[in-house]
């Protein structure tokens, strides 16, 4: 347990003067990106970025440009004492926390949108979504002028649009994907896992379940409409509610594979829904 408080900046001037300090003493300087309620999976992150750099800055940002009207912007868990106090204990340098106002003032007018592997999955899901990550994203990294940016695998179609979107705009930062945090039965650690109960987290537990059964199906050679289609059947008749997608993707730019059997790198990609909380998760091939 770390008794010393972590340093926390709300604004940009304050962050850059930070970052600043630390690239004259010739540091290299990591940021990973978290919307709060950190768990395990974040902590990965940090670790991960202590790999690569001398200090590591996390930011916690709910942002509301990426959550359409219907969805849990309002009720998306937020604790930053407690995130603060995390962040500490795995040797976090600065936790960067901007309010709404900081990062979109009055007049903001430009949204940064990644065509082509922004487009299926989430993409059609939860339209406008990735347009509202981009914006933000890019606004962070622009921010923090960190060395190397961390992100989780668990969202891995954020994963490819931020690594798009770095390659196109030429922003100075190495992306990394951190490796998807897992609980005892497979289930990915995700912020949205407290609104489980307890019968819908044994059902959760399925989708890795099915990941795994598709990717082994995939190995051997089966068609990919027919595990997809065996995937979905899966998720259903374990208890979801809704299964927004059950796909099998090109590993890079998230393309159609099938319907026949895999032929390269692929990812399995499945969203579906369990009470109020809606799980993403996915698996290499």
């Amino acid at each position: 347990m770390n008794d010393t408080p972590l340093p926390i900046v709300r604004t940009v001037a304050e962050l850059r003067a930070q970052v600043a300090e630390w690239r004259a003493a010739g540091l290299r300087v990591a940021l990973t990106p978290t919307m709060g309620a950190l768990h395990e999976g974040h902590l990965s992150l940090v670790r991960l970025g202590h790999a690569h750099a001398d200090r590591v800055v996390a930011s916690i940002f709910v942002n509301p440009t990426q959550f359409a009207p219907h969805e849990d912007f309002d009720a998306y868990p937020r604790d930053l004492a407690a995130d603060a106090r995390m962040l500490a204990d795995v040797g976090c340098d600065l936790l960067y926390a901007p309010s709404v106002a900081e990062m979109y003032a009055p007049g903001f007018a430009t949204t940064v949108t990644v065509t082509g592997v922004s487009e299926p999955l989430d993409g059609q899901a939860r339209p406008g979504h990735f347009a509202g990550v981009s914006t933000v994203v890019a606004k962070l990294l622009l921010q923090a002028g960190a060395d190397v940016a961390i992100f989780g695998e668990k969202d891995y179609q954020q994963l490819q649009v931020i690594r798009r979107m770095v390659a196109d705009l030429d922003i100075p930062v190495t992306v990394l994907g951190a490796p998807t945090s897992r609980l005892q039965d497979g289930l990915a650690r995700s912020s949205r896992n407290a609104y489980l109960s307890d019968a819908e987290r044994q059902v959760a537990g399925q989708l890795n379940a099915a990941l795994a059964k598709a990717v082994k199906r995939l190995q051997a050679g089966d068609p990919v409409a027919e595990v997809e289609a065996a995937g979905k059947a899966a998720l259903t008749a374990a208890g979801f509610q809704r299964v927004d997608y059950f796909e099998v993707r090109g590993a890079e730019d998230l393309s159609r594979l099938g319907p026949g059997p895999v032929s390269g790198p692929g990812r399995v990609l499945a969203a579906a829904l369990i009470g109020r909380a809606r799980l993403i998760d996915n698996m290499a091939i």
